[in-house]
């Protein structure tokens, strides 16, 4: 699961020209894409990001492995963030399988998983919450 999605020659040039915590609106204009351009897509700011290390992640989406599709872009790489990177964000464990071993779901499949999970950190804080308020009854 430790592989990023492959980018397009531009959204290479586009990744470079990102800072840490900055977006598309910090690029030269030759590099904003022609949607941004327009002025419905002039209020868009939260795609094309890049991470930073002292920061908390992005919420994790169903496209979290996607650098156009959010605030995906490493903090110091060249890349999207990686289908592990975003479980881990998520708090499932390194090794955490997806899927039954012998099967290969496609990256998209395991994105959907990963994006439309409660994380199980925060599904155990409300287990717990829900049990301490049941049990105070």
């Amino acid at each position: 699961l430790h592989l990023a999605a492959n980018l397009s020659p531009i959204n290479l040039q586009r990744i470079r020209a990102a800072r840490p915590g900055g977006t598309w609106r910090d690029w030269p204009e030759a590099l904003v894409a022609a949607c941004h351009q327009k002025e419905s897509g002039k209020h868009s700011a939260g795609v094309y990001g890049r991470m930073e290390w002292d920061k908390p992640a992005p919420t994790m989406t169903t496209l979290c492995n996607g650098f156009g599709n959010g605030r995906f872009g490493h903090p110091e790489q060249d890349r999207a963030i990686s289908l592990r990177e975003a479980a881990i964000f998520q708090s499932f464990p390194r090794d955490y399988r997806f899927v039954p071993p012998g099967q290969q779901p496609s990256a998209k499949n395991l994105a959907r998983l990963i994006g439309n999970a409660v994380p199980p950190k925060l599904g155990a804080a409300v287990a717990r919450a829900l049990k301490a308020s049941i049990g105070a009854q």
